[in-house]
This record gives C-alpha cells, structure tokens and sequence, in this order.
C-alpha cells in the first residue's frame, strides 16, 4: 500500500489455488459430539484450521471430515456450513446430506440457529449488555475487521458468569455471525478478549493486580473464546436440538489459575 507507483509498471501475482475436489482425506483425530446421516456435530480444538486457505492447504477440519466420511466430497465444503477461527474452540455443525446442507444454510441465514460463546475478556465488564454494532473491513488494515459506520448489521449478547482478577469471564450469545464478531465487539465496547493476538490491545500491566495474575493474563496464547452451545433444528425430524461442548482445558484452566490468584494474594 505504500509503494509510489510512477505509470508504466508491470505488477505480477502468484497465487495458489485449492480446488473443493483436490482436499485430501487425512487421518486427523476428531471429537464427535454427535453424528447421524443427517448431521455431524464436533468439538473443534483450538489450533485447527476449518478449511484449507493461504498458509494451511492441509491439517485442516475439511481433511478430518472427508477421512472420516468419503461421501462429505459430494456435498459443498464437504458438508461445512459455518467456521470457527483457527484459535477459536467449540462446537460446530457439519451437513452430511444435500438436504441438511440446505436446512442448516437457510437457519443461519435466517438466524434461526443460535450459538452461545463463553470468553474471559480484559477488565471488569458489566454484568450484561447488548452491542448494536456494525461489522466491516477495517479501512486501514483489511485483514482485520472493525466497527464501521455502514458495515453489516451485527448484534451481541452478553451476560457476565464470574469476575476475575483483571478479567472477566462472560457469556456471549449472537444474533449474527459476521468475522470476527465476538472480538471485535468486545474490544469496541473495551474489554477484549484474553490472548486475542489481533483485538486484544497488548499486555496488562500490574495495576494492582497479583503479580501470577498478571503473567497468567499475559500468557495466554490464544483467544480466550470458546463456542458453547449450538441449537438448531433438525434438518429432518423438525425436533429442536441443542448441542454442548464442555469449555476447553486450557480457558479452564486460566480460570481456576485467576481463582488460585485471587486466594492467594
């Protein structure tokens, strides 16, 4: 972007390109919460990239799937309708027939599906809220989002569970489901979320804080965000379902070191 061009100038790029037919099954461990002909529901970890992009062509989510069920190759994405971020944990929906592919494409469309999220975010929140903010590329960085003024329509939910030395832990519902939208809404109203690497406003510093507090704060690698609860209907059955993934060890274990924290200081 910040190069001067003069005129004349021949520009050049070099792309590669994954075709949906040429993902490759790949024997990857999954966590299946739940599975019929219809639907497969699983427990993403944090780390493991949805579908293959720019700099992850394979170990993706989409290899797992088509390892695990050859006929997911005749559906789109094979059979992916939604993603979590790479760093982002949870549960996720996948389709396994045409018709549950059109059923769970049209709920979230017509944001029929509900997601709820549980995330320990920097500072001391209030107890809930709802933010009205609209969602759009950041003008200035375009591989990141940002509240912007006639973005997409994006609404969140949010309720606190505990308060916690330096932090909050929260649940957050959505009435959207735009990039990145629990983190940037987060941010905007000012508590990002812990270990967030592009939100998250750098480090805390100690401010009173225990020190061990403060270090488990700051070394967090990842976003402290995690996809709770999913609840649709099924594709087939008519019946409303609703699916858990128990929050992951490692937030868990984030929450409890804040717990220890706060006993000890």
């Amino acid at each position: 972007p910040s190069a001067r061009v003069i005129g004349g100038e021949i520009l050049q790029v070099q792309a590669e390109m994954v075709a949906e037919g040429e993902v490759e099954p790949q024997d990857i461990a999954m966590d299946i919460l739940y599975s019929d002909q219809h639907l497969l529901v699983v427990n993403k970890p944090a780390g493991l990239v949805v579908h293959p992009a720019a700099g992850n062509w394979d170990g993706t989510l989409q290899n797992a799937l088509l390892n695990y069920d050859a006929d997911l190759d005749s559906l789109p994405r094979s059979g992916i309708v939604h993603r979590l971020d790479k760093e982002t944990s949870g549960v996720m929906v996948v389709a396994r027939s045409l018709k549950a592919h059109a059923s769970l494409v049209d709920q979230l469309q017509t944001r029929s599906m509900s997601r709820v999220y549980e995330a320990v975010v920097k500072g001391d929140i209030p107890t809930a809220g709802t933010i009205n903010a609209a969602i759009d590329r950041n003008p200035r960085d375009r591989k990141k989002m940002a509240v912007v003024r006639n973005g997409k329509a994006a609404t969140s939910h949010y309720k606190l569970i505990q308060r916690l030395p330096g932090t909050s832990h929260v649940e957050v519902s959505l009435e959207s489901g735009r990039t990145h939208q629990i983190r940037v809404h987060l941010t905007h109203i000012g508590y990002p979320i812990v270990g967030d690497p592009i939100y998250g406003r750098g480090p805390i510093k100690q401010k009173g804080l225990p020190a061990v507090a403060v270090e488990v704060i700051n070394g967090f690698p990842r976003q402290a965000l995690h996809a709770r609860t999913l609840k649709l209907i099924h594709p087939e059955s008519g019946e409303t379902c609703e699916f858990h993934a128990p929050l992951a060890s490692d937030i868990e274990a984030l929450i409890n070191s804040l717990k220890n924290a706060t006993n000890n200081d």
